[in-house]
């Protein structure tokens, strides 16, 4: 991880929700291949940890505390990464909450609905309204939204706020690259499977029976994914070999189980 090598040499990456699983593991991905990382989370001191990581590895990087939901924190977390490295051109708004789970529509709080729509859903639109003008500043780059299959598919763990957040972070997606594709910008999404982290921990009282039962019906491949396997999508996204993709979103959730034998 040195500074200055790598595909990604001299280019910004700014990572939200970066204080742990597919956040942490994306910034440190960016990092390895020569990117200046920016880590953004509410979580300030996890964040400040993953940067004395990636610096003493001899990368760069800057942490920021950042509530998406938050117009401020967003303009501010953007007017950061120029203001220490003087252009953004990469940017993975992935900072998200799982909201009420197990829970019929009907039975969701008001407070709960509004919630997950501040981080999930207006969150990805605040720090796009904020990220596009800064790259289009410095010639264009590429955005990563994550989204969720949860955003392909119905809930069926008893989240419709979440899955309906995710649906709608698709179609921003969609509208966004629509926007901006002939201005050198791309921006595309991934749909992550069940894939280890916080929200999805095996670890948990019964935990690893839950999630097996969530991957006998959700991934071909019967297992849960890892935080790498995500970040490393991407990354490509990111990068010059994804230069002709724009507005697709890319499911890594190890292939769909719907099978009639």
């Amino acid at each position: 991880m040195t500074s200055g090598n790598g595909p990604f040499a001299g280019k910004v990456a700014l990572v939200t929700g970066a204080s742990s699983g597919l956040g942490e593991a994306a910034a440190l991905e960016f990092a390895r291949r020569g990117a200046s990382v920016v880590l953004a989370a509410r979580r300030a001191e996890r964040c400040e940890a993953l940067a004395q990581r990636i610096v003493a590895a001899g990368g760069q990087a800057l942490h920021l505390r950042a509530d998406v939901a938050r117009a401020a924190d967003v303009q501010a977390m953007v007017a950061a990464t120029l203001d220490r490295f003087g252009r953004l051109d990469c940017a993975v708004n992935n900072a998200g909450i799982a909201g009420p789970m197990r829970t019929p529509v009907a039975d969701v709080d008001e407070a709960q609905w509004d919630a997950v729509m501040g981080v999930n859903l207006k969150g990805v639109w605040l720090c796009m309204k904020h990220e596009i003008p800064a790259m289009l500043a410095g010639g264009g780059g590429a955005i990563v939204n994550v989204a969720s299959i949860y955003g392909l598919k119905p809930s069926d763990v008893g989240h419709a706020p979440y899955a309906a957040s995710k649906h709608g972070v698709i179609g921003l997606t969609r509208s966004a690259a629509t926007d901006y594709g002939q201005m050198q910008l791309r921006i595309n999404a991934v749909a992550p499977g069940f894939t280890r982290s916080e929200m999805v921990d095996p670890q948990r009282p019964g935990g690893a029976e839950h999630y097996q039962r969530m991957v006998g019906r959700h991934c071909a491949m019967q297992r849960l994914g890892e935080a790498e396997e995500a970040a490393r999508a991407i990354v490509w996204l990111c990068s010059p070999e994804a230069s002709y993709v724009n507005g697709e979103v890319l499911s890594v959730d190890g292939g769909s189980a719907t099978r009639l034998y």
